[in-house]
């Protein structure tokens, strides 16, 4: 088969596909009617990401994984829009990582509003203003952000899923590397690029910026200047990309929560968050965890954070594998209701889950 031939198929293959994205469609709007009649929410978390998790396991190539993923959260998103409008706040400004961690979660067919603060997401969804929010809650190299945590003690809004995005810092400018003089960016930025800048910008001024946004908008302004930033802030301001992937670690990742006051059913993975408070004395803590063990629930993190209401009192944040629709961690909870002042649930979510490459 020649040339021509096979670019003859490819083009029978695109048009069956493109009638097979329109049939797609037409059952996603049908759906729509049906989540309208029975007050189901547009976005069903566990149902995304058991659909995008079972095709993954199907694939048989060339493509990758990830490029299934990617490509099927843009259909995905895209067809969710045709059945309803949604707005997105996340923790701004546009082109930072919390924004890209948006879009890899709910597609470029959404409308996403930057806000200033961890605070102020969190309240817009709270007023209805926005339907979810999306906040950094840990990274794997500088860990947790402890504003997102700190938010949940009075906020009864509900994690309804977890984004983890592979942090990929590239170096931006409008100039040659060995003209570059001043590089900014966040302040964990530059320190996660720390042994890279040292071998090949010795010479060079780090400069702090509230966001890596902000630092690609300062090269702009500044001659001989550079930005460590993502590549979408590339395209947002017109830089070219100099260098990519010059974390130190290269498995530099973030995990981000999306908040709203939906409470996702079970997907093929789970995990649970939750918050609790124990007395003041000897073995206290170890009764609560103890639940954990008893049940062989796997607690995967936890974390103390000062209450800011009485000196010296703590709460602590447990993350565990599972659903509160499991019986084992009804046990587990029930059991630690018995040895804590309080428990309170953060959410149940779907467990993100690594794709190949």
């Amino acid at each position: 088969m020649g040339l021509a031939e096979k670019r003859k198929k490819i083009d029978s293959i695109d048009e069956k596909v493109l009638n097979l994205l329109s049939q797609r469609a037409k059952v996603a709007q049908e759906v729509a009617k049906e989540k309208g009649k029975s007050g189901t929410q547009i976005y069903v978390p566990e149902r995304e990401r058991s659909l995008l998790e079972n095709l993954v396991k199907k694939n048989k190539g060339p493509f990758s994984g990830k490029a299934i993923d990617s490509i099927y959260r843009a259909i995905i998103s895209e067809c969710r829009a045709l059945e309803s409008s949604m707005k997105v706040c996340y923790l701004g400004p546009a082109t930072t990582f919390t924004h890209m961690a948006a879009i890899k979660n709910f597609g470029n067919s959404t409308e996403f509003i930057p806000k200033d603060s961890i605070s102020d997401v969190f309240h817009n969804v709270e007023k209805g203003v926005a339907d979810y929010g999306v906040v950094p809650v840990e990274n794997s190299t500088e860990g947790t952000i402890n504003h997102t945590l700190d938010m949940f003690i009075d906020s009864e809004l509900n994690i309804v899923a977890e984004i983890v995005l592979d942090i990929k810092h590239c170096l931006l400018s409008n100039h040659k590397l060995k003209e570059i003089k001043k590089v900014y960016s966040r302040p964990t930025a530059l320190a996660q690029c720390r042994n890279w800048l040292a071998q090949n910008l010795p010479k060079a001024e780090l400069l702090e910026s509230s966001s890596t946004a902000k630092a690609a908008e300062s090269v702009t302004l500044y001659h001989s200047s550079a930005a460590i930033s993502s590549e979408l802030a590339a395209k947002e301001f017109g830089l070219d990309i100099l260098a990519r992937n010059i974390q130190d670690n290269p498995y530099n990742a973030t995990r981000f929560f999306v908040v709203g006051k939906t409470k996702p059913k079970k997907a093929n993975k789970n995990k649970t968050s939750i918050m609790f408070s124990v007395k003041h004395e000897p073995g206290s803590l170890f009764r609560a965890l103890k639940s954990f063990s008893d049940g062989k629930v796997n607690m995967t993190k936890i974390e103390s954070r000062p209450t800011r209401r009485k000196g010296w009192e703590v709460v602590f944040f447990i993350d565990f594998e599972g659903h509160l629709e499991d019986d084992t961690a009804k046990k587990v909870l029930a059991d630690m209701q018995k040895n804590c002042l309080f428990v309170k649930i953060l959410g149940s979510y779907p467990m993100e889950v690594s794709v190949s490459e």
